[in-house]
Formats: structure tokens, sequence, C-alpha cells
């Protein structure tokens, strides 16, 4: 290739200035949503409501904002050509089951749960994606960030040990707090390591963009939620008092909130890696904490304050000591 040619192939420096503006806004807009989601769900959404609605509800709003920025940019036409029932399904449907059974549980944990705690306990994804990505995608760690994810787990039992026998929490029942709060949360994250990395095996198979790929698992999930109401509790409910019992107009809010969050975390993936997601989650941790003791004037238990460095400095290490591929391996 001619040097001429190469240098063509190189982004402007304006292409290169523009791009990296948007993986800081849409880093920015993330970190805010991640850090506030607990806390809006918790004052916007009443006991009563069923969280079955509420994860509909949210999968359809994703699926409309999806829709329209497809719409916006011109992909849709291109990938309503392209598109086919069965690649669909290989590609998204058993991601798309497994994160609407983990949504179900996170909306669990939300009503039971500190909002600190919440948010650092949902941190334990990154070690679950980590072994699922090696299992599927073979992609291997280094010696830093093993010891970063036994710290990370090491975190997860000092919150689930302390949160579990303290009246810290939301509610005052020890069992209540772990099997309804830390047990759901520590499983979604199990659930979202497993998704997470079967999508990036559909991305690096299928390049599927990160809004198809919304729109797809959307319609599945929904499908799949609405498939268990005819046995569920939920679906009892539902039959009983109605779609929306127990919501109000507030109750909108945190569902638009997380829909947009769903839509940014493939953007952000897209544009800036797993890299860029990691330091989100971070930042997303210190909103937490900031907004909690703003709008509820809780500081942060012992436990979490003891807990909190070593979830920041076990990701911090596992972003900044990646896998070097040896020569032999290469």
């Amino acid at each position: 290739m001619s040097a001429a040619a190469a240098k063509s192939k190189r982004p402007s420096k304006n292409q290169a200035t523009g791009s990296n503006s948007r993986v800081w806004l849409y880093s920015l807009l993330l970190t805010l949503q991640y850090g506030a989601q607990p806390l809006v769900s918790k004052r916007c959404v009443r006991r009563e409501v069923i969280v079955t609605t509420l994860v509909l509800t949210c999968e359809l709003a994703k699926v409309v904002f999806a829709v329209f920025f497809m719409l916006k940019d011109g992909s849709l036409k291109k990938l309503f050509q392209e598109w086919t029932l069965a690649g669909s399904l290989v590609a998204s449907g058993l991601p798309a089951a497994i994160y609407a059974l983990q949504n179900s549980l996170l909306q669990i944990s939300y009503k039971n749960l500190d909002s600190l705690t919440f948010s650092m306990l949902n941190q334990t994804k990154i070690f679950f994606t980590a072994l699922f990505t090696y299992i599927i995608l073979r992609q291997k760690q280094s010696i830093q960030q093993i010891g970063a994810l036994f710290l990370l787990i090491a975190a997860a039992v000092l919150l689930s040990i302390g949160e579990g026998s303290s009246k810290g929490s939301t509610s005052g029942d020890p069992e209540q707090i772990l099997f309804y709060g830390i047990i759901p949360v520590l499983v979604a994250s199990l659930l979202s390591g497993l998704a997470s990395s079967l999508c990036q095996w559909a991305s690096q198979v299928k390049k599927h963009s990160s809004y198809l790929m919304t729109v797809e698992m959307s319609v599945v999930g929904s499908l799949c939620l609405l498939a268990s109401t005819f046995k569920s509790p939920d679906g009892e409910t539902i039959r009983q008092y109605g779609f929306f019992y127990g919501w109000t107009p507030l109750t909108a809010i945190p569902v638009m909130f997380n829909a947009l969050g769903g839509i940014l975390v493939g953007l952000v993936t897209s544009y800036a890696g797993g890299v860029r997601k990691g330091f989100v989650i971070v930042s997303a941790l210190i909103v937490t904490a900031l907004l909690q003791f703003v709008f509820e004037g809780k500081p942060p238990s012992l436990y979490c304050l003891v807990a909190l460095p070593l979830v920041i400095s076990s990701i911090s290490m596992y972003q900044k000591y990646p896998y070097q591929v040896k020569k032999k391996e290469a």
C-alpha cells in the first residue's frame, strides 16, 4: 500500500476530535444514569408497582429510542433490508431472555437495598463478564487483572455480610435484605456477565450494530416476559389489578431513564470499548454516594467506606493492566 493511500485511511484531526467529544458526552451521560438510577427508582417507584410492568415498559421505550436514532442516522432502511429472523435469534435471542430475567432481579433489589450498596454489589458483573468472556471467547486475563477480580469479590462479600446483618438498608429485616436485596443483585450480575459475553460474540461474528441489538433483545425479552405472565405471580396480579397497578406519573421517569441508559451502554462500548466503561462505573459509584448524601442525608455506612476503596482499586487495576499477548502466542 502506498504512503498516500495509507494516509488517506487515517482519520482526520477533525474526525478524531469529533469522535472523542462523542465518547466524553456518552460517558458523562452514562455515568449520571448509572449513579442516579437506584436513587431515582427508589423515589419514583412505589412498592406496589408490578416488576414485570416496569421491565416491559422499559423494553418498549428502548425499542422506540433505538428506532428513532436509527431513523436519524439513516441506518434503519439498510438494516431492514439485511435483517433475517434466523440471524436475529442466533445473535440476540438468548442474551435477550437473560437480560429480561436480570432486569426483573434488579427491580427487586432496588426496593430492598441501600442505593450505594446496590451500586457496589452490581459491580461484581465485571468479574462474571471476565469469566464468561474467557469461557466463550477465550480472552485471557493478566495476573494483575486476576488480583483485581479477587479484590472485587472481597468487597462484595464484605458488603453482603455487613449489610445483611445491619439496619442501614431500606428494610430492618436481615433476611429480607439478604434474599430480596443482596442475592438478586448478585445473580443479576452473573447473568449480566453471561449476556455481555454473548453480545460481544454476536458483535464480533455477526457485526450487529448497537441499535439493532437493542431492538432485537428488547423484542425477544419482552416476548419471554409476556409468556411468563401466564403462570407467574406478577401475571396474576396484572390480570387482577391491571397493567399499571401502583403507577404514578413519576414512575415513567426511572423507566425512561433506564431505557436511555441501555442505549448509552451500547454507544459507549461501540465508541470507546471496555476501558472507558470501567471509568464510567467508578465515576457512577461516586455519583451515587454524593446523591444519596445530598437527597437522603445518609452518609455511607462503615462497611461501604471499607469496601469502596476496594471496589475502586480493583476496577482501576483491572483496566490499567490488560493481558499482554506474548510473541509465541501472536
